[in-house]
């Protein structure tokens, strides 16, 4: 076991696995795009909803803190 795991160690393969365990590929222009458009959308309804009175900004608040993991 003990020279399996020098062996693996010197290869490289651990470090190479680590290094692309979170990887993810780019986005294309398209799906960028979708996504800017996905938020700016968002944002205006959310506004609006503000504006318009059916949420308070304490719920807001309250969602956003709940939001971030």
């Amino acid at each position: 076991m003990r020279r399996f795991s020098r062996r693996v160690q010197q290869s490289g393969k651990v470090l190479q696995a680590k290094k692309i365990r979170f990887y993810t590929p780019p986005k294309s222009k398209l799906e960028q795009r979708q996504s800017a458009l996905h938020r700016i959308v968002a944002r205006e309804k959310l506004e609006y909803m503000l504006r318009a009175g059916k949420i308070k900004e304490e719920d807001l608040l309250v969602r956003k803190k709940r939001s971030r993991r």
